[in-house]
C-alpha cells in the first residue's frame, strides 16, 4: 500500500465519469484514524470480539490488564471480561504508542498518570513530548536511510541501462564472440 491512494471522486458515479476526471489523491497518513468496526449501540464486548476488532491476542489483552496498562475491566456474572467502547479507544491509543517505540514501562506510567487524574497533565505532556522527539529522530533516520536506498536504486537503474546499451553495441560489433568470459563477468 502506498501513502497516496487513488480514490473515486464519488461512490455513485459511473465508471466513465470516474475515469474522465483526474483521480482524487488522499494522503492516508493525514486521514483521521479508522475506528474499530463496532456494532451500533453496543458497548459491551467479549474478549474474542475485542481480539477481532483490534488484532491483539487474548493473551496480550490479559497481559495489558495484569501489568496495569489497562484499567480494571468489568466482568459479567460468569466472570468473563466485558470491554467497553472506552476500553477499545484506549487500546487504539496504546497501539499508537507502541508504534512510536515507547517502552512498555513508559506506557504503563502514562496509564497510571491518566488514572491519577487531571493533576498529572504536566507529567503526561512531558512523557508524550519526549516520545514525540524520539519519533522525530527516528523519522529523520528513516529519511536518511530512504535517501541512501534511492541513490542505490538510481545507480543500479542507470548501470542497468548502460550495461544494456553497451551489450547491444558489443553484440553488433563482435557477433557472438565471448572472448572467453561469461556474459556480464569482467576479466582482469
Amino acid at each position: 500500500m502506498t501513502v497516496m491512494q487513488t480514490t473515486a471522486a464519488a461512490t455513485e458515479e459511473s465508471p466513465e465519469e470516474v475515469h474522465a476526471e483526474a483521480p482524487n489523491r488522499t494522503d492516508i497518513c493525514s486521514a483521521p484514524p479508522r475506528r474499530h468496526p463496532r456494532p451500533d449501540g453496543q458497548d459491551r464486548y467479549t474478549i474474542s470480539e475485542v481480539v477481532a476488532f483490534t488484532g491483539l491476542s487474548a493473551h496480550t489483552l490479559r497481559w495489558y490488564e495484569r501489568i496495569g496498562l489497562m484499567s480494571h475491566i468489568d466482568r459479567s456474572h460468569t466472570g468473563q471480561r466485558r470491554y467497553t467502547n472506552r476500553d477499545l479507544d484506549w487500546l487504539d491509543l496504546v497501539g499508537k504508542l507502541r508504534l512510536t517505540g515507547m517502552p512498555v514501562a513508559d506506557m504503563v506510567r502514562y496509564a497510571e498518570l491518566v488514572r491519577a487524574g487531571d493533576g498529572t497533565f504536566a507529567e503526561r505532556r512531558e512523557l508524550l513530548e519526549t516520545t514525540r522527539q524520539d519519533v522525530l529522530e527516528r523519522i529523520a533516520e528513516l529519511r536518511d536511510t530512504l535517501a541512501v536506498l534511492d541513490r542505490k536504486i538510481s545507480f543500479y537503474a542507470d548501470a542497468g541501462h548502460a550495461h544494456a546499451s553497451h551489450k547491444k553495441s558489443r553484440e553488433g560489433s563482435h557477433e557472438g564472440s565471448r572472448e572467453g568470459s561469461y556474459e556480464g563477468e569482467r576479466t582482469r
